[in-house]
């Protein structure tokens, strides 16, 4: 599929006779750059390729999803990685970016700043400081200068967030009429103070934030960034219901087509800086739940993993904060298992633990919940993750 931006801004300003204004807009074809959205299931993963050869990598999805990254990549021919970026700590983002760090060489990693207790995120500092990568963290209207006419701009980057996707590092790439709008897993509260701001978000592709999550993509603000084209980045059949139906109603309403990697598998955008071409089928929904909006709740985000014994099959949460946590909705997962653990409609008092048990000598008691009596974490390796019930990864464990 491709579409003329420049050309057609040109006909239409010539036809209304503002000459002046086409000389400032309409600019000859350049050599091609790509952006390749790499098919991660559920989470991101970003590949830039400027035409002078430099390269972007923005996040990694899972840990498991790292390694089909790395290999991605090295069929792309990358040897070398001039900016990795990482949005923010959650571990669908984060996780893949390990093996990358693991097997190509990085010139400058850039981190949203925003500090994280998992052992991933650990891992991924420990790494980067071991392999002596520059580590920056960016201020929203930093410019990042691929080549000449490829400039990536910071629109957002909170490290004092205290949420990890209000964290996210929003970035808006342009080459010349066409630009790509990539929101990490922002939600509405930075959509809004994007538009407070004056912010420039119109973009010829919109990346969609957190996977089509409804906590994402509000009218107003994709009237704004008035896509011709949306990606969604989600896993098929995911639990979380990307993409919530609204997201694709407000999509939808702007005239945006749409286009997953859960259907469509890896999505790769040419564009010339006049013309773009997208590589893929648009989305027909298959496999997309369009579930509502998942309860939120009333934890203050301090229920953390703590410990996790895979002999004796015991996984401990900790209510770290200074209320009672409502852990109707919460999900304990063993990832690379892909299994889940929904939690019963129960509180846990501030300061008080919960172990979680499975295997043959699984039982439930006094704090004690018994997930289910066949072997979880027969994996060393299998991280555990710790979901609320608004679908957001709360506490990890390797």
């Amino acid at each position: 599929m491709k579409k003329i931006i420049g050309l057609l801004m040109f006909t239409l300003l010539f036809v209304a006779g503002c000459t002046e204004t086409t000389e400032e807009i309409y600019k000859e074809p350049l050599k091609e750059m790509a952006v390749h959205f790499i098919d991660v299931g559920q989470g991101d993963s970003i590949f830039i390729e400027a035409p002078n050869g430099k390269t972007m990598l923005i996040d990694g999805g899972v840990k498991g999803a790292g390694k089909e990254v790395v290999a991605y990549l090295k069929a792309q021919g990358v040897k070398r990685l001039d900016y990795v970026v990482a949005t923010h700590p959650d571990a669908d983002h984060i996780g893949g970016l390990i093996p990358v760090l693991n097997s190509i060489s990085i010139k400058e990693f850039i981190d949203s700043g925003k500090v994280h207790t998992s052992q991933t995120y650990e891992e991924m500092l420990s790494l980067i400081q071991a392999k002596n990568i520059r580590f920056t963290i960016p201020k929203a209207g930093d410019e990042i200068q691929l080549e000449d006419n490829l400039t990536i701009e910071v629109l957002a980057a909170d490290e004092a967030a205290s949420d990890n996707n209000d964290a996210s590092i929003v970035l808006r790439a342009e080459y010349q009429n066409i630009s790509f709008l990539l929101m990490g897993d922002a939600d509405h509260g930075v959509e809004q103070e994007l538009l407070r701001k004056g912010t420039d978000v119109q973009a010829s592709i919109l990346k969609a934030g957190h996977h089509g999550s409804n906590t994402s993509s509000s009218p107003e603000f994709v009237e704004a960034v008035s896509p011709l084209a949306t990606i969604l980045s989600y896993g098929q059949d995911n639990k979380y219901g990307h993409p919530h139906a609204e997201v694709i109603d407000i999509l939808q309403h702007v005239n945006s087509e749409i286009y997953s990697t859960a259907e469509a598998g890896t999505i790769v955008i040419t564009t010339d800086g006049v013309t773009y071409e997208i590589d893929a089928q648009q989305w027909t929904g298959v496999g997309a739940t369009n579930s509502a909006p998942l309860k939120a709740s009333t934890s203050n985000g301090k229920v953390e993993l703590i410990s996790k014994d895979v002999h004796e099959e015991i996984v401990v949460i900790q209510n770290n904060s200074s209320e009672a946590a409502n852990l109707e909705g919460w999900e304990l997962i063993s990832v690379e298992g892909n299994q889940i653990f929904n939690f019963p409609a129960i509180n846990l008092a501030p300061g008080k633990k919960l172990s979680i048990t499975s295997g043959p000598n699984a039982k439930p008691g006094a704090s004690t919940l018994e997930w289910s009596k066949r072997q979880i974490w027969l994996n060393s390796g299998d991280a555990a993750q710790l979901v609320n019930a608004k679908g957001e990864v709360v506490s990890e464990l390797q």
